[in-house]
């Protein structure tokens, strides 16, 4: 028995065209088992480990952003994390600079300098979660990653 390539129905081996929809039997390999196409596990159609690294690119937004569309476990670890950490960061940054602005000038411009360091800081910390979600880790910031873990479940 041959089958149609086409809409898959059931033809006899002389037959040259199906009956069904027209299309030609003749160069029809023989049915097999269905080839093996890995499936991402990710819902959100990425590898984890790509949806992880993602979850960081634009900070808290994106891990806002993963929270809600994903449902792999090591992706929502690592939305939360981002969430958490780079949210925290950025409330930390507003107050901290809406205190210095208020008080003076010097104030000001010693807050440029701290500013400036702790912009560096949350670069390397960026980095350093990017590549630790693409290589596969459920890295833990201290406290961050328990909460993390905890309200990703």
């Amino acid at each position: 028995m041959a089958f149609c390539p086409k809409c898959g129905t059931q033809a006899a081996e002389d037959v040259k065209f199906c009956a069904s929809c027209g299309a030609p039997l003749a160069a029809t390999p023989a049915p097999g088992p269905a080839p093996v196409v890995s499936a991402p596990v990710s819902g959100t159609g990425l590898q984890p480990n790509v949806a992880g690294l993602l979850c960081y690119v634009l900070g808290w937004i994106t891990g806002l952003i993963f929270f809600f569309i994903e449902k792999n476990r090591f992706v929502r670890f690592h939305a939360v994390q981002s969430i958490i950490t780079f949210g925290a960061l950025q409330l930390l940054q507003i107050i901290l600079g809406r205190v210095f602005f208020v008080t003076s000038f010097t104030m000001l411009a010693i807050w440029s300098f701290i500013n400036m360091i702790f912009w560096l800081a949350q670069l390397a910390l960026w980095i350093l979660l990017m590549v630790k979600a693409y290589n596969k880790e459920m890295y833990k910031l201290p406290f961050i990653g328990d909460l993390a873990e905890k309200y990703s479940a």
